[in-house]
């Protein structure tokens, strides 16, 4: 079975932790619930996330200051997050949370197809992401393990590794053409930086698995996170 992946819900209210995975619950992956700033790092400590939907506007820590927390920390530093703020605010405060390392900024009330939408294709990245990861870790066990029937299982991998290859050069295709749409709609600043997002961890896996390649005697780093 596939593992399900988890979403971070971070709002002091309780109403709107229950309105969200109202909302989430079609995508059936795994909403872990955080009241505050504080509970949302600690979540952080332990498990891995696909993407945090983190609000603005709490008490104590708010959120740009969680954001800045989880930035700072190796481990947590590229899990998506996606801002929710009730407040009516201008260019300087959408800029503050971009700043922050926000991925996209969204005010309340928003349109739950879309927020459902958004989300999903965070999820589905970390998903291809945790997959290419545990298969790139096999190849490369398989090509430096050697074994009786070293003909055969070279051939095996090669042909794995072209697979892989053929996979991810599809998804880039699709993503380039995704910014290119983007960039000539002149569509908002949320889904450009989405975009860009998306460009920079498919150059990170391109990397991981060029450095499979036998002969490069380099071993693939692939970012934990999406």
């Amino acid at each position: 079975m596939v593992q399900k992946a988890k979403i971070l819900l971070v709002d002091d209210r309780p109403e709107n932790l229950l309105a969200l995975e109202a909302i989430l619950s079609a995508l059936d992956q795994t909403l872990v619930r955080a009241s505050s700033g504080e509970e949302a790092l600690k979540a952080l400590l332990t498990d891995d996330f696909a993407v945090i939907l983190l609000d603005v506007q709490m008490p104590g820590m708010d959120g740009f200051e969680t954001a800045a927390h989880i930035k700072r920390r190796e481990r947590t530093r590229d899990i998506p997050i996606i801002f929710l703020t009730a407040i009516n605010h201008g260019p300087h405060h959408t800029f503050r949370g971009y700043a922050a390392g926000a991925v996209d900024y969204i005010s309340k009330p928003f349109d739950p197809w879309v927020l459902r939408a958004k989300v999903s294709v965070f999820v589905e990245l970390y998903m291809k992401n945790c997959q290419l990861r545990e298969q790139a870790s096999l190849l490369r066990l398989q090509l430096e393990g050697g074994g009786k029937d070293a003909d055969g299982e070279a051939k095996e991998s090669a042909g794995l590794l072209a697979e892989l290859s053929a996979r991810l050069a599809a998804v880039e295709e699709q993503a380039e053409a995704l910014t290119k749409q983007l960039n000539d709609e002149s569509t908002d600043a949320a889904a450009v930086a989405t975009a860009a997002h998306l460009e920079r961890k498919l150059t990170g896996l391109r990397r991981a698995l060029d450095a499979l390649e036998p002969g490069t005697g380099s071993t693939p780093s692939v970012s934990s996170q999406n």
